[in-house]
Formats: C-alpha cells, structure tokens, sequence
C-alpha cells in the first residue's frame, strides 16, 4: 500500500510527480506530498485525496530537476500532515519516501533520539532519513546502502538530495522507467506510462542510483546487477477512465476483452486440451496427493471456485486457505501442489503462505496480474491473468479473469490426472470460448441491474447466497457491496440461512440469490422461498431459460445460458454493476473506498 514515485530529468519536475501521484492514488490516499532538490530541498504535504490536494500541493516554488513523490495509506501514525511524506532529516538535506512497514523502527527510534534526533511523527518511516544524515559521509547510496542493513521488515525506499535520487527495494514493488531525457522510478507502471514505456524491475535485496541519463543497479553489497530492459505493453489510455464515470464500471465493461486476452491461445477445442501457461508433469500428478489454493478477500473468493472445480475434474483433495491464516496452521503432506492467488503480485499474506508452502517442499504455482511482481520472483511457475491495469480499488476484470484462470487450470489437471474425459473437456472449452460474448450480452443489459439497484437502494443491509460453484461468488458479491458502497453485506452458502441469518431477514434486508442453472438449482430456489415466506424481498440472478424463479422473486436479473461450472463468469458481472450502481446512488467514492487501498503489501 502506498504510492511511490520520483524522477530526475532535464527539466522542472514537479508537475510530473504531482500527475504520477494522481495515477498511483489507488494504492493509497489518505494523505500526499513531494519534495524537490535545487540546491536546497523543498518540501510541499497535505491530508486528503488528490483531487483535494491540487492546490495545497502548489508548484509555487517548487523548483528541481529531481524530486520524490508519495500517496499515503496509513499503517504507523493517523493521516495528518505531519505523518505525511516525504519525510526528512534534522537539517533538511534529504527527503525520502517508503512503502512497507520497518518493524525494528522502536527501537531504532529510540537509539537516533538518544543521540540528540528530534522526530516530527509517527510514522515509522522518519527512521530513515535521520539513519541516512548519520551516514552521509560520502555518498546517499553508500548512506543507503547501511542504512537498509539496519532495517527489519518489508520496504520500498526513495530518497532525493544532493547526490539525487537513489532507491531500495526488500518486499515491495519498485520499477525503474527509462527515457531519453529522464528516468523515474515509481510504485507501478501506471504512474508513469506517459512518459516511458521502457522499464526495469528492482527486485528485493536491489538498489538503484537514478540520474537523468543513467541508472546503476546494485544489490546490497554493492556489486552490479545486470537486469533487462523490458518494454510494458500497456497504453497509457488503458490507465485512464476511457469516458466513464469511474474506472470501475470502465474495467467492468473491458472484461469481454480482458477475458478473451486471457484465454487467448491456451485453449484447443479441436483437442480437448487447454494450456493453461505453465507446463504440467504427467508424472509428478501421478503421485500428486492433493491441491491446495491459497488467497485473500477477492482472490480467496477465486481459490473457493479454483478448489470446486478441481476436486470436480480431478478426483484429488483440494481445498481453499486463507492466505492470512496459512502460514500459521499445519500443512500436511509433500506431494502439494499449492496455488497461490494475487492481482497485484504482492500481497504479503498470500507471500507468506506460498513462502511457506515451499518451504515445506509443495510445488507452488502463482496466478497474478502484474508481470515483474514479487510473486513471480518466487516460483518458476506463473499463470498471468493478462487482465491489463486495474485502477479501482474494488477488483471486476481481474476477478472474472481469475475465474477463468482456474477454470483453464482444473480442466487442464484433470486431463493430466485422467480423471476428465476428453469429451467432457471438448465441451468446457467451448463453453469458455462463448464466455466473452455472453459476458457482453450481460453488459448491455446493464439498465435492468441499475433499475433493481435504484429500487433497494434504501436497504439496511444484503445477504448474498449460493450453492456449489455459486457460493464463491456470492461471497464476492456480498465483498463488492460491501467495499464501495459501505451497505452491510454477508455472503453465506445457501443451506446456512436457516441456521441463523433468517432471524436478521426484513422487508430492508434483501436476498440476493444465484440461482443459475445447476444440479442445485432446487435446492437454492428452497432457500428463496423461505425468504419469501418471511416476507423479505429476493433478487434473483437466473438463466435467461429460467422459467420458475420469477414466481418466487421480487426481481430477476438475467445471465446467458451457459454450463453451471462456468456461469459463475457471468453472474459475478451482475453483482459487480448490482454494488457499483447501489454505491453511485448512495454517492460513495467507488474507485477509492474507504480504508483500502489496491495492493495490500503490509500483512
């Protein structure tokens, strides 16, 4: 969490951290600054969003050539300006920015103001600069350098002074933009795709030395890191609201396009197979004893689904865990091969949980978004998404893609394991082929799910249920009101009402149930009709085909047809535009919800 950038260029440059800093407020936005070096530091902060902060981030006097930049989710101190960053030393020499949580800063803090540093917060970050001021003898990055060897925990570090810029990257994202009359550094591509395209990923135990026409890699001992330079293949326009109201419904609207990118080439129909973007061992699921998913809030949801459909198509135990829970319960057996889920890459429980995984001899395969992230560091073994930039804090597109990933990865599993026929795999794959264009009919049907979200509006609170497959994405469901429209939302599998949530049911608490063609279909619609008869309201989400439900629920929103394994990437997008048009009437700020920020890299 939180939002790094800086830049050293040939001209002023705080008018490009300030826009950097708008792009990169989704990964935090409590509170803003900047500082700039010309030769002497100025230093502008201020508590609140971006948009608020435009004029308090003034350029006015504002002068330098090299500068650092930072959006703020608070982890040590309230958002106030003075918590704010950057951050600097006793004589204002130097500023620095930081990601990540330095969990030795106590005591740390205590031995500089033992030594005569006097603090002007609560963060744990101004620990650094006042280590730096100790060490600048020589060099910032011979000050860096020892400075980072004294430092426990997950960091991602930017400092600019005299020397410029220099960066350190232990456990959090840092990527290095190259250009002909500038080069920057920043907490994700989005922040600076205007200006470059062409980057380098710092990876942990990494520092960089940042000059207008150089960048020096180095690791911690101070040997050079030789490190390729790659070109990012998003646009700049893919970062950006592209006409709609919020990048949120933008990105709900991209996933026909994201979905067909995502299976693009791994599917063969004519063959039955799928290649899900990693080579799969007939030999080793020959003595594979069971699957493991592992992932957190949305991409716990998507390990549920994952875990249903491949103890289906496998016949192997397979089971869903918490990531944040993981590393602190048993693991058994050796023969695992543990799936570890993360849009961003770096989500630090689910880093723990697939650390540890390894640790206890399990294979480890790893599904992110983000090429270059830690995830990808840690195992030779990676599934992309290929969802491209997801700004909203709230995940859509890279839900549903997801959702297809583990769907292409238990077909392939179980055509390894043979226990899924070829012709029942033939089948599923066209069934995912058709996904992007019923996906599309589901959008463009988007007025019926704003007409229902007008109508409960006003509601206390949702419950939102599912059987099998379908109770994943109700919980999703339930997550997504939650998030951006601060509306109390459960998610429960279907059975579990009448054991206790039916006591909570009033004409205010509607039930938004999946009722999606399926082996379960009854059952679920029993669980409606007992709701019904209690006089709460139930808003269906049911197959066009679908000819029963109506006459149990108040409303009913339609998806395709499609095999019930599959449909859940169908009624998620109903739920995703249920949340985004209740949270719009209710005026929340739905790309940047309270309290949460895109890349939870702190556990």
């Amino acid at each position: 969490m939180c939002g790094i950038v800086g830049a050293v260029s040939g001209s002023e440059v705080a008018p490009v951290l300030v826009d950097a800093l708008k792009r990169l407020e989704y990964r935090g936005y409590d509170s803003a600054g900047l500082a700039t070096y010309a030769g002497s530091l100025s230093v502008s902060k201020g508590v609140g969003r971006m948009e608020t902060l435009d004029e308090a981030l003034g350029l006015s006097g504002m002068e330098g050539r090299a500068g650092v930049g930072h959006t703020r989710w608070a982890t040590h101190g309230k958002p106030s300006e003075g918590n704010a960053h950057p951050h600097t030393d006793c004589d204002g020499d130097l500023a620095v920015v930081h990601n990540g949580i330095v969990e030795n800063y106590a005591e740390l803090r205590e031995g500089l103001e033992e030594r005569g540093h006097v603090f002007s917060s609560y963060t744990d970050t101004e620990v650094v600069p006042h280590l730096l001021e100790e060490r600048l003898d020589g060099s910032l990055e011979h000050a860096l350098r020892e400075t980072v060897s004294e430092l426990e925990g997950s960091f991602a570090i930017c400092a600019v002074g005299e020397d410029g810029l220099v960066a350190a990257r232990n456990g959090s994202p840092l990527v290095i933009g190259l250009s002909d009359d500038a080069n920057f550094v920043a907490s994700d591509v989005p922040a600076i795709l205007p200006y470059t395209r062409r980057v380098k990923y710092l990876l942990d135990g990494e520092m960089a030395v940042i000059k207008r026409d150089s960048v020096e890699v180095r690791d911690f001992d101070g040997e050079p890191v030789e490190r390729e330079e790659e070109v990012v293949e998003w646009d700049a326009e893919e970062a950006e609201r592209g006409g709609y109201e919020h990048y949120m419904l933008k990105e709900i609207h991209e996933q026909p396009r994201a979905l067909a990118e995502c299976m693009g080439g791994r599917l063969d129909e004519l063959m039955g197979e799928v290649d899900p973007g990693v080579a799969l061992d007939r030999d080793g699921m020959e003595v594979l004893e069971g699957v493991e998913f592992v992932g957190c809030g949305t991409s716990y949801h998507a390990a549920l689904y994952g875990a249903r459909l491949t103890g289906e198509f496998t016949g192997l135990p397979v089971n869903a865990r918490h990531a944040s829970e993981y590393r602190y319960g048993p693991v058994s057996g050796k023969n695992i091969l543990t799936v570890g889920i993360t849009q961003s890459g770096e989500t630090a429980d689910t880093l723990r949980a697939i650390e540890r995984a390894g640790d206890e001899g399990h294979a480890v395969l790893v599904l992110t978004n983000v090429v270059g992230s830690t995830a990808t560091r840690m195992t030779d073994d990676v599934v992309y998404l290929r969802s491209g930039p997801e700004i909203g804090v709230a995940a859509s597109k890279t839900f549903t893609n997801q959702l297809a990933c583990v769907a292409m990865l238990a077909i392939a599993l179980g055509r390894e394991s043979g226990d899924l026929p070829r012709s029942e795999a033939k089948h599923l794959i066209a069934e995912l082929r058709d996904m992007p264009s019923k996906v599309q009919r589901v959008l463009d049907e988007v007025e019926d799910v704003e007409s229902v979200a007008e109508s409960y509006v006003d509601s206390e609170a949702f419950f939102f249920i599912g059987r099998g497959v379908d109770y994943p994405v109700a919980m999703e469901g339930a997550l997504k009101m939650k998030e951006i429209s601060y509306v109390h939302s459960e998610g429960y599998p279907a059975g579990e009402l009448k054991h206790g949530p039916l006591a909570l049911i009033t004409r205010r608490t509607p039930v938004v149930a999946v009722l999606t063609s399926s082996p379960l279909y009854e059952k679920t619609l029993s669980s409606a009709k007992e709701v019904e008869a209690r006089d709460g309201p139930v808003i269906a989400v049911a197959s066009e085909s679908d000819e029963d439900t109506g006459r149990f629920c108040e409303e009913v929103l339609r998806v395709p047809d499609a095999d019930h394994r599959l449909s859940p990437l169908l009624s998620t997008v109903v739920m995703q535009l249920f949340a985004y048009h209740v949270a719009r009437e209710l005026g929340r700020p739905i790309d940047r919800p309270r309290n949460l920020a895109k890349s939870v890299t702190v556990e």
